[in-house]
């Protein structure tokens, strides 16, 4: 890791995620009846399960509204979650005030152009492998992994591992 990545994320007290093309693959499943559904990685919630376990808080802002998303964050207890907000930037500024902390401490993974405003606000703002390429380009960093296939638990490893917590999470397992 980049010794700028590494004082960026040593600063986190908060992860952000979106959810389509960041927590799953991106791809929407329609089901006839008119419901959905959403796969997700295993190592990707395992990774957020320890990065909370660390006392780094969690939040999903997502531009769409899904059941599906409200139990995953139940499921995982990620802390915050705002469904079907387009502008992700005020939402982010309604949480920072409650939450009583600034832009550099926050962490943000996304993948499309409705990320970029966040992506370039926060201390970390960083994107998955398969984000679109103009949002890559303005990311702090980029993931090895794409969204939903483990970027998700790169992220959360990259800021356990500069706050000096993740061989402690990792050794829980020995």
């Amino acid at each position: 890791m980049s010794a700028d990545l590494q004082q960026r994320a040593r600063a986190v007290r908060l992860a952000v995620f979106d959810v389509d093309g960041v927590l799953t693959d991106g791809k929407l499943y329609f089901l006839p009846d008119g419901g959905e559904f959403k796969t997700f990685n295993t190592l990707d919630g395992h990774g957020i399960k320890m990065l909370i376990a660390s006392g780094v808080r969690t939040a999903i802002i997502s531009g769409r509204k899904s059941p599906v998303v409200e139990r995953r964050a139940q499921n995982l207890g990620i802390q915050h979650l705002y469904q079907g907000r387009e502008d992700k930037l005020v939402v982010l500024d309604q949480l920072l005030a409650e939450l009583g902390l600034g832009y550099e401490e926050v962490a943000y993974l996304g993948d499309d152009l409705p990320d970029l405003p966040v992506i370039r606000r926060v201390g970390l703002g960083m994107a998955v492998a398969n984000a679109d390429a103009f949002v890559r380009q303005h990311a702090h960093g980029v993931t090895r992994a794409r969204g939903g296939e483990g970027a998700a638990r790169e992220f959360c490893e990259l800021i356990l591992d500069a706050q000096g917590n993740l061989e402690a999470a990792q050794g829980a397992y020995l």
